[in-house]
Order: structure tokens, then C-alpha cells, then sequence
């Protein structure tokens, strides 16, 4: 293995996702903490209601949302890499204009919609007002330009602190509510103080580093990129992915607290956050990934080895994350949460097969869209939701939390099996090309 570390791509992905795992640790223990705090002050059934005016907020933002970072991570990161940003510029004012647009529409129909749909998803009418106004953070919340910004600018420092700014705040302004035994109110409005100010933070940095570069100049809204062969193509096909991938867990839980509950939708909650605990290593290989063999030479065999390396790397770390997890998960739960929180342990023990499948699928999207498949990872996600949906109705009135943790589990499942087969067919496409080469000239 000690050949890998003079591969400059292999060395630069660990710099970015170690960059990437600081900030995460930092966000996870906070955010451990702040749900703990919150859990002992407001209960069972009202942390639930608060997981619930969350998740449906952000399960409008990740429908509206474009994922435009990867945009610009596609069609700037080649030529800011090589000294031409023009391309950068003309896609960072594409993805601003859909980020506006997206937000503001996302926020008006959120607001429209809810009254309708509330009590469907286990929201009382006495919250109904602080749900609306939560979903007025939309217009920043989906706002994905300034992390592809930072992204193509290798200044992936930059978002691990902006990505610690949303729980290192809400864990201080938790644990003044809990040291006052503020009311239920007070801790969803902290919420929202705290996810604003962290979305601002990542604008100010995005563009303090444009204007540093002097890249600011020349970026300009436009909603018809003709310079970016098959941008809106892309831009929907990543935007209905995307959508499919973000809502999957804010929308499992509004779907869970439907059918069992605000009570069923904490418990799941709180399994949800220590399994993807144990899925972190993967993911942030995933956030570095993707820039990373963009710049390389898509059709050679080095962006297959630096996944491969990849693999390795989050293998080690997730496993054993999830050995410990496993052993030490329910006492861990009843020190942090309480004994009322117990019941998370068993659902928890089935959520843990997502990190293990996360292992093995962090690239394949991001390798898909690369070589161009940018519909593959829609029809993975849309298979696994619908297996999803199919399966958690069912098994939730049968098996409780447990019975909706194992639909969770059964979608992912899904989606990897559908990403694994494209990839494995474009793999196998690009060594008969690379075979024929020879022969045709």
C-alpha cells in the first residue's frame, strides 16, 4: 500500500475527506449533544414534533434543490484546474440562478402545502405556524452554490468550517435553553437561528475566496448556459437524483411519524443519527471523490484504481465504527438520551447494514456521473424509493420502529444493486473500447 501515497489524486482525496471527517466529528458530537439536551428538556413526543417541523422543511429544500454544486464541479473543475475559470464562472452563475429560483419556489409551496398534509405526517395543528415558518430557511437552505464553489477551488478547509458553524451554534444555544428549561418554541426557533447563520457562513466564505481569486468579476445569472454542453440535461437528471437521495431521510422520518407517531418518528431518528455515525468515513470519501476524478482522465484506469483505494480506506474506519456501535450503542443511548430512549437500540442493530453497504457504494455515483451516465443514479434512487414505500407501511405495522428501519434498509439495498450493475455495465463498455483501440488504427 505504500506505492498508493505517491499517487497525488490518492493523496489529495485523504487531505480533502480528512478536512471533511475534522468537521464531521465536530458535527456529530455537537449534534449527539444538542439531541441528548433536547431529548431530556422536551420528551419523547415533542423532540419527535421538533423532528418532525425539521424534516419536513428539509424534505421540501431537497426537493426543490438542484444540487448545483455539482454542476459547478463539472463543467468549472477541469478548467479552473488548467487556468481557464471561464467555464466556472458561466456555471457558478447558472447554479445561483437555480438555487434562487428553486429556493424561493421550494419555500411558497412548502408553506402551501403543509396545511394539508400536517396531520398526515404527525404534525399537530397547535405547530402548524412554527412548521410554516421554519420554511422560510429554504431560500438559503437550498442553496448548494457556494459548496461547489469551494469545491472546485480546493478549499475544502473552508467548508469543514463552515460545516461545524450550524452545530457548534445550536449546541450553545441548546444548551442555554436546557440550562433555562426554555419551552418547546424557544428550541425550534434556535433551530432555525442556527441553521441560518450556518448557510450564511458558507455564502460569506464561498464568496470572500471568489473575490480573493479575483473570479467574482464576470459571474452573472443566467438560466441559458449555451457555453455548457448539456447543462440543464445534467442539472435535471442531478436535481431528481439529488431530490431522491436528500429527502430520502428527512421524508423516511415524516413517513415513520405518520404510521407510528412523533414518538416512533425520535426513536427512529435517534437510531438514524448513529448509523450514519458509522457511514461518515464513506461519505466524505464521496464529497472529495467526485472533484477528484474530474480532473483526472475519465477514460483511463486511474480514476477505478483511486476508487478502489478509496474503498479500502473507508472499509477500515466504517467497520470499525460499526463494531463499536453495535457493542456499545444501548448503554450509550440511555447515558445520553435516557431510559425513555431505549427503544432506539433495536432499530438501530438493522439501520447498521446501511453504513456496512455504504462502504462499498460511495463511488459509484459519483463514477457514473463522470463517465456521463448522470441518469444512472436517478433510476438507482427511484428503485430503492419505491422498494422504500412499498415495504414501510407494511413492516411498520408489523415490527414497529424495527419493522420501519428494515424498509430503510431494504431501499438502500436496492439503490446499491441498481448503481453496481450500471457501473459494472460501463466498466465493462470502456474496456472493450480500450480493447478495440489497437486493432482500429
Amino acid at each position: 500500500m505504500r506505492h498508493w501515497f505517491k499517487d497525488q489524486h490518492f493523496r489529495s482525496l485523504l487531505k480533502n475527506s480528512g478536512y471533511l471527517a475534522a468537521s464531521r466529528v465536530v458535527a456529530a458530537v455537537c449534534g449527539i449533544a444538542t439531541i441528548a439536551m433536547a431529548g431530556r428538556s422536551l420528551g419523547l413526543v415533542m423532540l419527535g414534533t421538533l423532528i418532525l417541523i425539521t424534516s419536513y422543511a428539509k424534505t421540501a429544500g431537497g426537493l426543490a434543490k438542484f444540487q448545483s454544486w455539482q454542476l459547478i464541479v463539472r463543467y468549472g473543475g477541469h478548467g479552473v484546474a488548467h487556468g481557464n475559470p471561464a467555464d466556472f464562472k458561466i456555471a457558478t452563475g447558472f447554479a445561483l440562478t437555480l438555487d434562487l429560483l428553486s429556493g424561493v419556489i421550494g419555500m411558497i409551496g412548502a408553506a402551501l402545502i403543509l396545511p394539508f398534509v400536517a396531520a398526515w405526517v404527525g404534525i399537530g395543528p397547535q405547530y402548524l405556524w412554527l412548521a410554516i415558518f421554519y420554511c422560510t430557511l429554504l431560500p438559503t437552505n437550498a442553496a448548494a452554490t457556494p459548496n461547489g464553489v469551494l469545491r472546485v477551488l480546493d478549499r475544502f478547509d473552508l467548508i469543514s468550517w463552515a460545516m461545524t458553524a450550524t452545530p457548534i451554534s445550536r449546541a450553545i444555544l441548546v444548551a442555554v435553553a436546557f440550562a433555562l428549561d426554555a419551552p418547546f418554541h424557544v428550541f425550534v426557533i434556535l433551530w432555525y437561528v442556527s441553521d441560518l447563520g450556518g448557510d450564511l457562513f458558507m455564502w460569506f466564505l464561498a464568496w470572500r475566496e471568489l473575490k480573493r481569486r479575483d473570479y467574482h468579476r464576470g459571474i452573472r445569472p443566467v438560466l441559458k448556459p449555451t457555453q455548457l454542453p448539456d447543462a440543464w440535461r445534467f442539472a435535471i437528471h442531478v436535481n431528481l437524483t439529488s431530490s431522491a437521495d436528500t429527502v430520502m431521510g428527512p421524508l423516511s422520518r415524516l413517513v415513520v411519524g405518520g404510521l407510528l407517531g412523533p414518538a416512533g418518528a425520535a426513536l427512529f431518528r435517534i437510531a438514524s443519527i448513529l448509523s450514519d455515525a458509522a457511514a461518515k468515513p464513506a461519505d466524505l470519501l464521496a464529497r472529495a471523490f467526485y472533484p477528484e476524478i474530474v480532473r483526472m482522465d475519465i477514460a483511463s484506469k486511474k480514476p477505478w484504481k483511486l476508487m478502489f483505494r478509496g474503498t479500502v480506506v473507508a472499509s477500515g474506519v466504517a467497520l470499525l465504527a460499526i463494531v463499536l456501535l453495535l457493542l456499545g450503542g444501548e448503554p450509550l443511548m440511555i447515558t445520553l438520551f435516557g431510559k425513555e430512549f431505549a427503544g432506539a437500540y433495536p432499530p438501530l442493530v438493522v439501520l447498521m447494514i446501511v453504513p456496512f453497504l455504504s462502504i462499498f457504494s460511495f463511488p459509484l455515483a459519483p463514477m457514473l456521473y463522470a463517465h456521463g451516465r448522470s441518469a444512472g443514479p436517478l433510476h438507482a434512487k427511484l428503485f430503492g424509493g419505491a422498494l422504500f414505500f412499498t415495504a414501510v407501511a407494511p413492516l411498520s405495522w408489523a415490527f414497529g420502529v424495527m419493522g420501519a428501519a428494515a424498509a430503510f434498509v431494504v431501499g438502500q439495498l436496492g439503490n446499491v444493486l441498481v448503481l453496481l450493475v450500471l457501473l459494472l455495465r460501463e466498466y465493462r463498455r470502456l474496456r472493450r473500447s480500450r480493447a478495440g483501440t489497437p486493432a482500429e488504427t
